[in-house]
């Protein structure tokens, strides 16, 4: 069940980064397009002012549940010095609780966005160019937020099992092997 949450995660958030960026493609060329004497009768028949809004939308959208994402594989940047100067008793300690806090405030974040859209569901405020009702604009609040609590769980969960937390190597690319005789920094050639 949690494969297919990945996934699911993994597809939301990489379809609505290709969906945006196909989007401001379209309207940066209709843009400069409309600029052009010859495709100026046909362009400027086309109205795709709500492309900016949509994209905004579609970006924070991306936003809530990347950040979901990022607490699951380790990525958000973290100064982690002092903390790894502890014994290993306290460092565990101190990682669970600031894991926990981590837990407790998107809980919060979740459960405030969650009571603003069921209070904006009641009123028939619709968005300016989509006109779509804002309470699905701000959906994303409640469902980011709950998303990124469980990650936290799921990572506390972990850690207090095996001692290990999600770890990003930046280096890493898939499908390519490193050699230990390579130079791994550009001095080092």
């Amino acid at each position: 069940m949690l494969r297919i949450l990945d996934r699911l995660e993994e597809i939301l958030i990489s379809t609505l980064m290709g969906a945006a960026t196909v989007l401001i493609f379209v309207a940066v060329v209709h843009r400069f397009g409309t600029g052009i004497p010859f495709l100026y009768p046909y362009l400027i028949q086309i109205h795709i002012a709500w492309t900016q809004e949509l994209c905004i939308y579609m970006f924070i959208w991306m936003a809530k549940f990347g950040a979901a994402y990022g607490v699951r594989t380790g990525i958000h940047v973290g100064v982690d010095v002092l903390i790894n100067r502890l014994n290993d008793r306290w460092r565990k300690v101190t990682i669970l609780f600031g894991l926990m806090g981590g837990a407790l405030f998107t809980a919060i974040v979740g459960t405030m966005g969650a009571k603003f859209v069921i209070e904006l569901m009641s009123t028939d405020q619709t968005s300016p160019d989509l006109e779509i009702p804002s309470w699905i604009v701000y959906a994303c609040i409640p469902l980011g937020s709950y998303l990124m609590c469980f990650r936290f769980l799921q990572v506390v969960w972990t850690y207090w099992r095996t001692d290990q937390l999600p770890h990003h190597d930046a280096t890493h690319v898939d499908g390519v092997e490193t050699s230990k005789t390579a130079p791994i920094a550009l001095g080092e050639a």
